[in-house]
């Protein structure tokens, strides 16, 4: 069921305190991201004034003003791969299945595209079908598998390598 009261928005310094709260949240799942907590404040604070420095992909979804997900894609940082990044995102609990993800993706995806990206990779849990779902339904698709991926709590997770390229 998609929901008409999100927007999307480019990613400013404003929404920090927003962004780092999600994507605690997000973290703390111990099932999306490829870490148990948001890193420390300074290191997102400089995470995010890097992606607006560079002019990188970065959205948020917004519902009510308040901060429910985001969507970036980090340039690969050497000369022969510069033409590709990597896709990180999130949307917190109460606000999936409504289509934010999705529309995040989407303008996320576009703008790579306008910034001359010519692919974008993501890694996503074995186990997470529905977020697999998602990223094939934004063009993606599963180039690999990457075996003990993870570990969470002295489990081993496999993860799907998967890219977007733009033709």
């Amino acid at each position: 069921m998609a929901i008409t009261n999100h927007r999307i928005v480019p990613i400013a310094e404003a929404h920090f305190a927003g962004f780092y709260e999600c994507i605690d949240e997000v973290a703390r799942e111990r099932m999306y991201l490829a870490m148990l907590e948001a890193p420390p404040r300074e290191q997102s604070l400089e995470f995010v004034r890097t992606m607006l420095r560079t002019n990188a992909p970065a959205f948020v979804a917004l519902v009510d003003d308040v901060l429910v997900g985001w969507c970036d894609v980090s340039q690969k940082p050497r000369a022969t791969l510069a033409h590709s990044g990597t896709l990180g995102m999130g949307v917190r609990a109460a606000h999936r299945g409504r289509g934010i993800g999705k529309a995040l993706m989407q303008a996320t995806l576009a703008a790579a595209r306008e910034r001359g990206y010519t692919r974008v990779e993501l890694t996503v849990r074995a186990d997470n079908a529905r977020a697999k779902r998602l990223y094939e339904s934004c063009g993606f698709a599963v180039e690999g598998l990457c075996r003990n991926y993870m570990l969470i709590d002295g489990k081993y997770y496999d993860s799907y390598l998967m890219a977007n390229l733009f033709d």
